[in-house]
């Protein structure tokens, strides 16, 4: 393997990790912010999920996700939505949205809300 392939390959696992990180941590928040428990079994459901759909992708995918709030919301989204955790606390959430009372969750959030309500 030549020096930037290897460095190429080290980015994405980096890449991968940080996208796993963050999504973990957005997780927390949410739920933090609504107030309900955690799912915890489907939230490692959907960080598995996100590491699947990472794992597909070519370490030049990985790099721009990282690098691109959209895309790696879309992934988070995917994620979420794959892993069953849409159909978690549906009904509170679903609620919650429709009443405009998702606390101060910050507005990227609204992929993991819309997800309740389509």
């Amino acid at each position: 393997m030549h020096a930037d392939e290897q460095s190429r390959t080290t980015k994405a696992v980096d890449a991968t990790q940080l996208l796993r990180d963050d999504f973990r941590r957005r997780l927390e928040l949410f739920y933090a912010r609504l107030k309900l428990a955690p799912p915890y079994h489907t939230i490692e459901k959907a960080i598995a999920s996100l590491s699947t759909a990472l794992n597909a992708m070519t370490p030049e995918e990985r790099e721009r996700t990282a690098e691109d709030p959209a895309r790696q919301w879309a992934q988070y989204r995917a994620a979420f939505i794959q892993s069953g955790l849409s159909m978690k606390h549906r009904g509170i959430i679903a609620g919650l949205v429709r009443a405009r009372r998702t606390g101060d969750l910050p507005p990227e959030f609204q992929p993991f809300l819309d997800a309740f309500i389509s």
